[in-house]
């Protein structure tokens, strides 16, 4: 095994503070994770991690170690695209973390495209609800919609979302279609949080410079888009989310739009990675071809 091969896996070991992990992610015997570490410390001269029964962690040495591989694996990955000229010269793997609705509506009907293009790379494709750890968790980027909070990593912006508000036909039946703010007060909203147990915003409106926000009643809330989709088609409340994922079931006549004038602020869409001097092939052209497919439901930003 060569030093840059012990360097990826010490890295790995880094991130997720697990040697057992770190041979499962990369699929490896444990003793050859813990081989490649041990002959790094050997190389280098000093102990690069602590290891006890309970947990892996790095040392002062670690830490500068690691930093430093990530640039010199950074600046190889960027010398070997200099000869890299080809689409399908992109190799490995690319390990992604997106929405559920994201990864469902838009990007699997098209990733054949992509992968037809790029034959020689493998794409690990994660879809949760949840915001994963993308430097913990081994991802090299994610695709997020909404405000971003994380000032750690880099964010690309790839456009945004129009918004809208819907509801069944039979919700709209039985509680009549609210033509004003005003009728939201006899109204039930489906509440969207990720964490359970949050307070809700209520119903949030975008007058073009300032949100506002109106509570509402609503006897559920939910922390997925499916189960957030599904309760609305059920008839339990109404739900603001992104126009294009409600496309198809405003198309049916499952769900009806209403109040248009009073729309949640547009959703940004961005994609996230953790490298700050360089944006490696892969990242570069996966990023490139979601800004391609999302221009026909938004303004691209790429």
């Amino acid at each position: 095994m060569n030093e840059l091969e012990s360097m990826r896996i010490f890295m790995r070991v880094a991130e997720l503070s697990s040697f057992t992990q770190t041979a499962q992610y990369l699929n490896l015997p444990n003793a050859t994770v813990s081989t490649a570490v041990q002959d790094l410390e050997k190389l280098m001269g000093t102990r690069l991690l602590h290891r006890t029964t309970r947990k892996v962690q790095m040392t002062q040495d670690g830490m500068i170690f690691y930093e430093r591989c990530k640039d010199v694996l950074i600046e190889f990955e960027v010398l070997l695209s200099l000869f890299q000229q080809q689409p399908n010269s992109l190799r490995g793997r690319l390990r992604v973390d997106m929405p559920t609705s994201f990864a469902k509506n838009l990007v699997i009907p098209l990733l054949p495209e992509f992968l037809s293009s790029h034959p020689f790379l493998h794409v690990e494709l994660s879809s949760t609800d949840r915001r994963v750890d993308l430097v913990s968790e081994g991802f090299d980027c994610v695709v997020r919609i909404g405000t971003l909070h994380d000032s750690s990593l880099i964010a690309c912006p790839l456009g945004e979302f129009k918004m809208m508000n819907c509801a069944s036909p039979s919700y709209l039946q039985q509680y009549g279609v609210p033509t004003s703010l005003d009728d939201l007060s006899k109204h039930q909203l489906i509440h969207y949080e990720t964490n359970l147990g949050s307070k809700s915003v209520g119903w949030e409106w975008f007058d073009g410079h300032t949100t506002h926000n109106i509570s509402m009643a609503g006897a559920l809330t939910v922390n997925n888009t499916q189960t957030y989709e599904a309760a609305c088609v059920a008839g339990l409340g109404i739900i603001q989310a992104p126009e294009v994922g409600m496309r198809h079931l405003l198309e049916q006549g499952t769900l009806i739009k209403i109040l248009p004038q009073y729309t949640a602020k547009p959703m940004p869409i961005s994609l996230l990675y953790a490298n700050r001097r360089h944006l490696s092939a892969r990242i570069k052209a996966f990023m490139m071809w979601l800004g391609n497919i999302l221009q026909p439901y938004t303004h691209c930003q790429l």
